[in-house]
């Protein structure tokens, strides 16, 4: 969980607006709700390497250095995150670290970094070498780092690396880039289905990526987590069912919750769906279980369901309608894994922060388009 520049700066970073965000990450009660990484994306890097081959800040945006910026950052009570590329260069034609793995890696060591993610926009120029290739040098770069870093593999989903991340990182992404739109567009990403081979770089609506995970949530476990991208939430023009339905899929799916939306603007509402705690907790339950499509209660384009796991033997079900006006889903517990039919339960709707009594052998739900019943049986 954290906060990470791209979304809403791209590569026009600074100093003063990472501080700036490192204390508000404080003073909004993200960091006490469990947003403890900022990750510098691209930007902060010089054009060139200095003298002795190492990567180097632009010093007219980070004047005091990025040793000096972790330090603030870790005086936060914050982890601090920065950018690299398995490539030659990186997509916006900074220095990247195909052939520098052990000089970058020792390099952030030593300015106390502690999250990298690691993109791929260069990687094709260095393309002697595959991705797994190029991914793991900079695995075992860290790990001799002497530094414990987190490591997040940025390939969009390429060469599917649901079959072969977990060797190599601690968390890889499964689509181009998320955009600021709920729904489906014209100009959403080329590929809408998990193995298609056109994946794109960007444009991503969320509802596109959450019918992604119906074929990848299974490969979701401790260690290895596929990431959805960054949170839009703040972003766009998103309804607030929507931006709930967002945060809820990413929590129940098990991808990292990385927030994208500029700090110093973003509005009281968007901050309330952050930090909602029994979310949060979802996200961080010990269990560690992505929940999953049910097909046989579903109706594409209509609604989903979906359900899963959590410690204590309860079950997580996610009730999301696609359509455009509210409408009445009847959903038979037999059907969810891990309920019986004959069983009575207690119903927890997390976004009503109400308990809805005992439920038996069927539960109907009004549902607003967009919106996401999030309900937690125990």
């Amino acid at each position: 969980m954290g906060w990470n520049s791209w979304n809403s700066f791209k590569a026009n970073i600074n100093q003063t607006i990472i501080e700036n965000t490192a204390s508000l990450l404080v003073s909004t009660g993200l960091r006490d709700a469990g947003y403890n990484y900022l990750i510098m994306d691209e930007g902060w890097q010089a054009m060139t390497r200095d003298e002795d081959g190492r990567q180097q800040p632009n010093t007219t945006r980070f004047p005091k250095g990025i040793a000096a910026i972790a330090d603030f950052v870790h005086s936060k009570g914050l982890k601090v995150g920065i950018y690299s590329d398995a490539g030659i260069y990186d997509c916006a034609f900074y220095p990247g670290s195909w052939g520098y793995e052990e000089l970058d890696a020792a390099t952030y060591a030593a300015w106390g970094i502690d999250y990298l993610k690691y993109d791929n926009c260069g990687g094709f120029q260095a393309n002697t070498e595959s991705p797994q290739i190029r991914f793991s040098a900079m695995r075992d770069a860290l790990r001799n780092s002497g530094r414990s870093i987190f490591y997040s593999i940025c390939q969009w989903g390429h060469q599917f690396p649901w079959y072969w991340a977990d060797e190599i990182s601690q968390s890889y992404r499964i689509s181009g880039d998320i955009t600021g739109v709920f729904g489906d567009t014209g100009k959403d990403c080329a590929c809408k289905t998990a193995y298609c081979l056109d994946v794109g770089y960007a444009g991503c609506s969320v509802l596109t990526i959450i019918r992604k995970m119906r074929e990848l949530s299974a490969f979701q476990k401790p260690g290895s987590w596929a990431d959805m991208d960054m949170l839009e939430i703040g972003n766009g023009n998103m309804t607030l069912h929507e931006q709930q339905t967002h945060l809820t899929f990413w929590a129940a799916l098990k991808s990292p919750l990385i927030i994208g939306a500029d700090l110093q603007t973003l509005s009281n509402e968007s901050l309330n769906v952050l930090r909602n705690k029994e979310i949060i907790a979802i996200s961080q339950d010990a269990l560690g279980e992505a929940v999953t499509y049910i097909p046989n209660l579903s109706k594409d384009k209509s609604f989903q369901v979906w359900a899963g796991p959590l410690t204590g033997g309860k079950v997580l079900i996610l009730i999301l309608s696609e359509l455009a006006n509210t409408a009445t889903v009847n959903i038979s517990l037999g059907d969810i894994p891990g309920l019986k039919s004959y069983s009575s339960y207690r119903v927890r709707d997390i976004w009503g922060a109400r308990n809805l009594g005992q439920a038996k052998g069927n539960l109907t739900l009004q549902v607003a388009t967009h919106q996401t019943k999030a309900l937690v049986l125990s």
